[in-house]
Formats: C-alpha cells, structure tokens, sequence
C-alpha cells in the first residue's frame, strides 16, 4: 500500500493549531520574509504561524528594516492564536543569536538546527499543525558538522521516516517531482532505476490524494533522453528503466501517461493533463517551474508523516538586511501548509 502522510488527528472541539515557522539561515533573509508574512496577514487571511528563533533578534531586524511589527515571545504554541493578529509569535530558542546580515558563521548553525528539530518535534506532537522551513545555509551547516545533504533528509531522519522522502516543487500552474535530485548529471543514468521510478510515484500519487484533495491523480513521467530516446535511438533508459515502472504502477491503479518527450510537457495545454510531472533529474524539474512561476514556487516534502513546506529559494546572502527581500514564496509555502493540513483532515474523516 502507498506509504501515508496523514499529519496527527486534531479533535473537532481544539483550537486551531498554528503552522510552525523555522528560523533558518539567520544571516539570510528569513527573517525578514517572516516579518513582511505577518504584515500582510490580514489582507492574504494567513493561518496563524509562530517562529521558532530569538525575539530580539527579529525585533532589532524589525527596527533595522523599518517595519511595524510587534514582537510576542511565547511560552507555549497554544498562546499563537491569540498573539498572531496583534504581534508575530515566537517560540524563544535557548541561545541568542548573534548574526551579521550577509554574512553566515558558523556559531549560529546549532541555533539553526535547533529550529527545526523544535518545529519537527512540535508538530509530530500535534501542537502545531505544520512545519514550513526557512532557507538554510548548508556549507555553514556542514562545516559544523551536519551531515546531511539538506533539510529533507534531516527532516527525515527527525521523523523516523522508514522509507526516503519525495521533493516536490509546487505553484499554482504546475506541480513537478524529480526522481533523482541532487546528483550530478553524469551520475543521473546510473542513479535512475525503476524502483525508484516506483518509489516516487507512489509516494506522489498517495500524497496528491491525501493532502491536495485530488481523488484520482493523474502523473505524467517524463522521458531521460531528448524525444524520450527516440524509440532507443537516443537512449535506451525509457524502455529498460522508465518503461517498466509506469507499467508497474498502472497495474497498481495509478493513472500514468509517459515516458514523455520533457520538451513538450510543460507548455499550458500538456499540464492540462496532469496533476503532477515525474522528472528524472533535478533541472528537467526545476527550470519549468521557476520559469513559471519564480517568486511563488513551493517546496514539499512528501512522504513525511507531518506537513512540510518551504521557501523554493535559498538564503539570499547579497540582499539580506537591506529590505529588498520579496515574502511572496514564503507565503505560498505557508499557505499551501494550511492548504494541505486542511485536506488532510478532510481526508482523514471523509
């Protein structure tokens, strides 16, 4: 059976619980993308969120960028509700932190991870509904010691996920889901194997049914080489690797059509066509979403059993601190957690 990422039940009489914000890179522009959310909470009607980071961090970068906002530290993530229309909430770390804007150090990296193993550990409790990430800085991390390639697979690990989590990237035109992720291009033929193609799909189909409400997804799968190997006169992946999966997964009831030329998968009437677009490699998945949609793209994390969502850009180092810094894909990200907490639940008692 598809592997479930049902988010922890919520009794019908229980207060809304509020989605669950990490600090991130501190020297990035996290900070400020949350200050400016919470700015346009009323006009964009956001669920409640609350930051796990150090108040006077945010207060100091509220009066350095010039925005009006209240900062409320809490004491517990029951007390968001109620702060969130008058002050941004925040769930106080255990360290202050000290940071330059532009310029990351490694002394805020255990601040950094702390954030999100306090998030992760507070929604697979149930006291928040979600966690949506604020970018990190993975050199500064690794150089710590992190050692994993990215959040998804140390969130992964905080979960105690049994099978490898799924990234997809999401805006509202277009949902795509690459195979292989970061791995470089040479590496992608020898990487790319019909159980992963498996392993995604299901992971995909499942979610898309659990938490975006689509009852019978539909996934288009991309081919590796140009033309989708020509008939093998291009490449021989798509009918010893790719060919295979999408016949093993429609025997399973998921609706597949492909191998596809990647070329031609993209453009309006061919997404008309599917709920989300299986590619093989990282920027046969990438380039057509950020193309379509740059500013409001979303990354999730399937197969986790919590919600997450993040920013779909990175720490933004050379504009950090000057005000320049747009909300617009953070808010999608927490947008799209409510979304999908919401249908889940839907799910969860339908």
């Amino acid at each position: 059976m598809p592997h479930s990422i049902s988010s922890p039940a919520q009794p019908s009489h229980a207060p809304p619980r509020p989605l669950a914000l990490t600090m991130g890179e501190p020297s990035g522009v996290g900070g400020e993308i949350a200050l400016k959310a919470w700015l346009q909470r009323r006009d964009l009607a956001l669920a409640p969120f609350f930051l796990v980071d150090d108040p006077g961090r945010l207060k100091a970068l509220a009066r350095s960028l010039g925005l009006n906002v209240a900062v409320e530290t809490l004491d517990d993530p029951s007390q968001c509700v109620a702060a969130f229309n008058h002050a941004l909430p925040v769930l106080p770390l255990r360290t202050e932190v000290q940071a330059e804007p532009g310029h990351p150090s490694g002394a805020n990296a255990g601040a950094a991870l702390d954030s999100i193993r306090e998030a992760v550990a507070l929604t697979l409790d149930g006291a928040a509904s979600a966690v949506v990430t604020n970018p990190i800085h993975k050199q500064v991390l690794m150089d710590a010691g992190f050692a994993h390639p990215g959040h998804t697979e140390f969130l992964a690990e905080l979960c105690g996920s049994q099978k490898p989590p799924v990234m997809m990237l999401a805006c509202a035109a277009l949902r795509v889901v690459p195979v292989t992720v970061h791995q470089p291009l040479s590496h992608v033929p020898k990487t790319l194997t019909a159980e992963l193609i498996e392993q995604t799909g299901r992971t995909t189909a499942e979610a898309l049914k659990s938490h975006f409400g689509i009852k019978n997804p539909r996934l288009a799968v991309a081919g590796l080489n140009p033309h989708a190997g020509e008939g093998g006169q291009l490449g021989h992946e798509e009918t010893r690797i790719i060919q295979p999966a999408v016949d093993a997964l429609r025997a399973e009831g998921i609706a597949l059509s492909g191998p596809l030329p990647a070329d031609s998968l993209f453009h309006p009437e061919a997404r008309r066509g599917y709920d989300a677009a299986l590619c093989m490699y990282h920027d046969q998945a990438l380039i057509p979403i950020k193309t379509i949609d740059f500013e409001r793209g979303v990354n999730v994390t399937l197969g986790l059993p919590i919600v997450r969502t993040s920013p779909d850009h990175g720490t933004a180092l050379d504009i950090a601190g000057q005000g320049k810094a747009s909300p617009a894909s953070l808010i999608a990200a927490l947008q799209m957690a409510a979304e999908m907490t919401q249908a889940a639940g839907t799910a969860a008692h339908g």
